[in-house]
């Protein structure tokens, strides 16, 4: 029985859950051959052991265990066309699913990469299936990159990068994070303007970060904006003046 390290890192949770023990990565592996082994057998009403040793856990890598843990995730690249709507009524293809995360920078004209996760409805049978065939049917060509090493270990930190999109202003908004909070936020955020970036990524914590970028459609100085922003009724903080946005998420000919 050979395992890969979402598998290890989900065996951590499990004891930890079960037992409030956090094992080394090499203690767990035999919690993660076991559950493979059972799962792919069918075996129920078995009794099974796994010998556990070890608690060599540096606290840095608890960072790298919790990010890799939840064997419930999947991951997917999604294109959508770079028409206004069009992100909103591919997120409406997810929803009521938990979203863990979405990244997304505008690109050109024609159309854009979603970089997106989320949690299957358990209670459904082949219910990820579904999802995709759903995206595909309406246009939303998607692939699936849940046991692609390369988009979980760095692409999801890199997905989207610079643009040299116009007249853009950034910011970054808190909400209480619940079940349904990520689907209201985009409902409130229902605007004439053309969103250019958008990322989130739920880390278990009582409030959501959101990293937004908007297009004005008249220069810099837009009352309009700032209006709607204020009575948005979510904390946000401007980010556009910001020299890492400056370096790391716009091109040079935009600046």
């Amino acid at each position: 029985v050979t395992v890969d390290t979402d598998q290890i890192c989900n065996a951590i949770k499990l004891a930890y859950n079960d037992a409030r023990v956090i094992l080394e990565p090499a203690g767990a592996l035999a919690v993660a051959g076991l559950k493979k082994y059972i799962e792919e057998n069918n075996i129920s009403g078995s009794t099974f052991v796994a010998i556990t040793s070890g608690a060599n856990m540096d606290f840095n890598r608890l960072r790298v265990v919790s990010e890799r843990a939840d064997d419930s995730e999947r991951t997917l690249q999604i294109t959508i066309p770079e028409t206004p709507g069009s992100f909103r009524a591919m997120y409406s293809k997810i929803w009521p699913r938990n979203v863990t995360e979405f990244s997304y920078r505008y690109e050109s004209n024609q159309e854009a990469n979603v970089f997106v996760s989320f949690q299957p409805l358990a209670h459904v049978e082949n219910d990820f299936e579904e999802v995709m065939k759903d995206l595909n049917g309406n246009n939303f060509n998607c692939t699936d990159l849940t046991q692609n090493e390369l988009a979980k270990t760095h692409i999801r930190h890199l997905a989207g990068g610079r643009s040299g999109a116009a007249n853009e202003r950034l910011f970054r908004f808190h909400f209480p994070e619940s079940p349904g909070a990520l689907q209201r936020f985009l409902e409130a955020l229902n605007m004439k303007w053309n969103i250019s970036l958008f990322h989130y990524r739920n880390y278990g914590d009582d409030f959501g970060r959101v990293l937004v970028g908007i297009q004005q459609n008249h220069g810099k100085e837009c009352e309009g904006m700032n209006r709607f922003l204020q009575d948005l009724g979510y904390h946000y903080i401007e980010e556009t003046e910001n020299p890492a946005y400056a370096k790391f998420l716009r091109t040079k000919s935009s600046e």
